[in-house]
């Protein structure tokens, strides 16, 4: 892989080798609205991954269509001429994780192993995979990489009532069962984790606007996507862009 002329790979299990991306999604910081807090986390982790500073594996959990996998699009495109690479692995081929790191660990580029939908049942143990890497086993973990996943999840594994049987009160605190923590134990080595919540419906509106700058009747551009949002069962950035590509050169 030529990593000065490739900014992204995704691996192939079939063929046990990296493929490079050829065509990017070209979205930008500035593209994503409702999102400036989490952006701007992202921006200062990143920056000083690549300045070489201490800094944190990210964790982008919530809402559907919240604009979780458009923000770390954004920071490749944003950083790339930095030295920021993205290799993209499935959850299903994290078994391969160990592999794919000592292929790039000594390269002189920063790399993002991105998990897009990172979630795991009740009884898998991919997870663990993902552990060796981030901290490391009887070998440091390299210095330049970093895990970035995406997940609805919060703690990324199933939590079900009886998890919380295991859990006792001594001496007025909590402590936690042996089920709990094991399942809060894989997201806790994510130092940042940024939340995303459903947007309101002024935030759906905004992004409405800035894709159709140039529809003078808005009553009737947000009574359409008001109906839209309704259709769809819900409002985030995903159901604007939906609404723009069924809706513009019509409006």
């Amino acid at each position: 892989m030529d990593w000065r002329n490739t900014l992204a790979a995704i691996w192939r299990p079939a063929t046990g080798r990296l493929r490079a991306v050829q065509h990017l999604d070209p979205i930008t910081f500035e593209d994503l609205l409702g999102i400036d807090v989490q952006a701007k986390k992202l921006q200062h982790n990143t920056q000083r991954f690549l300045s070489g500073q201490p800094c944190n594996h990210v964790l982008l959990w919530g809402s559907r269509g919240t604009g979780k996998s458009s923000l770390v699009k954004a920071m490749l495109n944003e950083y790339a001429a930095s030295g920021l690479r993205v290799i993209e692995v499935d959850r299903d081929d994290l078994t391969s994780l160990p592999d794919i790191v000592d292929q790039v660990r000594e390269l002189p580029f920063r790399f993002v192993v991105y998990c897009d939908d990172l979630s795991f049942d009740e009884g898998e143990r991919g997870y663990r995979h993902l552990k060796s890497v981030m901290e490391g086993s009887i070998e440091l973990p390299p210095d330049n990489v970093r895990i970035m996943a995406t997940s609805n999840r919060r703690h990324l594994l199933p939590e079900y009532h009886q998890d919380n049987a295991g859990g006792k009160i001594i001496d007025g605190e909590l402590h936690l069962g042996d089920a709990i923590e094991e399942k809060i134990s894989l997201a806790d080595r994510f130092g940042l984790c940024l939340s995303f919540y459903p947007i309101s419906q002024d935030q759906y509106f905004a992004m409405i606007d800035r894709l159709f700058p140039q529809v003078v009747d808005r009553e009737q551009l947000h009574t359409l996507a008001r109906r839209f949002s309704m259709e769809k069962g819900g409002r985030s950035g995903r159901t604007a862009r939906q609404f723009y590509k069924q809706y513009v050169g019509e409006l």
